[in-house]
């Protein structure tokens, strides 16, 4: 019996993901364009880029928003809601820092 191969029972199919290896479609400080289609176990709101799972914190389905990838891995990205107005700053490698009200007190 132990030279016999087991069918079905058992861990015979490990090995890497054949996914692993190819390109994702987002990387590190992307910034893209997402609508949240659910709600993950955790709380995160769900979106996907070409099929790619995006988890953004503080989304809830239905929202539609600009999202900054922050980490990147293999089978899903994390990313974070950037405002319209920075959207353009953050593609660009800006920190986004500029404070908020900025816009009134140029009038």
């Amino acid at each position: 019996m132990r030279g016999e191969d087991k069918q079905g029972f058992g861990g015979e199919r490990r090995g890497l993901n054949p996914n692993y290896f190819l390109p994702k479609p987002v990387k590190v400080g992307d910034v893209v364009e997402v609508t949240i289609e659910g709600t993950a176990s955790r709380g995160d709101g769900l979106a996907k880029v070409n099929g790619f799972v995006v988890f953004v914190k503080g989304t809830k389905p239905g929202d539609k928003l600009t999202v900054k990838i922050v980490e990147v891995r293999t089978k899903f990205a994390i990313g974070e809601p950037v405002s319209a107005g920075s959207a353009a700053a953050a593609s660009q490698g800006s920190s986004g820092s500029e404070p908020e009200g900025s816009d009134s007190e140029a009038q």
